[in-house]
């Protein structure tokens, strides 16, 4: 049975703590610290920042800007581990671009910080928190798409996906992570200016 550690304590990290008990999932939740408010379901292994991660998952569910101090405090662990960027670096100021470097992603970007050959997968930024809790959007399952370079992380993110009963769809190499970040960011901002709902999003017809 696939475990997961998630790291960060707000709305994703809550999103993704009831897509990982859909899905049968031990669950660990590291928040900053003790006191920290979580969004997270009630009754979950908690930790605080710097305690062991017990996932074979790993969900990065924090601020793009706080990943080089994550990486400080796991770098080691996270060799051994399939970790998962769900970021959207969105310049909340003006919501008019991504922070990341034009010709790379958060998810090429958190790979210059890990030791080589760490399993990352891009996954999870296409999709607004409620259409993950209630895996459903409009009349469809909710539709994850993901990126990277490993078949087998891949796989382990997939099955992880549809044991929620929710459809996985790999999109191609972690290059792509690119393109799923500019579909997260057009994502936010249409449900932002009221144009879409955040219950609502963009899902592949079967």
């Amino acid at each position: 049975m696939t475990s997961i550690s998630i790291i960060g304590s707000g709305k994703m990290s809550g999103a993704i703590a009831e897509v990982a008990t859909r899905a049968g999932a031990g669950i660990q939740v590291i928040k900053r610290s003790a006191e920290s408010m979580s969004a997270a379901r009630p009754g979950l292994d908690y930790g605080v920042l710097g305690d062991k991660l017990t996932g074979d998952l790993v969900v990065l569910a924090v601020p793009y800007g706080a990943y080089p101090g994550i990486v400080e405090h796991y770098r080691d662990q996270l060799r051994e581990k399939i970790v998962i960027d769900i970021s959207n670096p969105i310049d909340f100021s003006t919501y008019d671009q991504l922070k990341s470097p034009a010709d790379s992603s958060t998810a090429a970007e958190l790979m210059k910080l890990l030791p080589a050959g760490t399993a990352v997968v891009k996954a999870f930024n296409v999709n607004l928190g409620d259409t993950l809790v209630s895996g459903t959007n409009g009349t469809t399952r909710t539709t994850v798409l993901f990126a990277g370079d490993y078949a087998e992380a891949k796989m382990a993110v997939a099955e992880f996906i549809e044991a929620a009963g929710m459809r996985a769809v790999d999109v191609g190499p972690l290059t792509r992570a690119r393109e799923l970040e500019a579909m997260g960011f057009l994502q936010i901002v249409l449900a932002a200016l009221g144009k879409t709902r955040y219950e609502s999003g963009f899902t592949l017809l079967e």
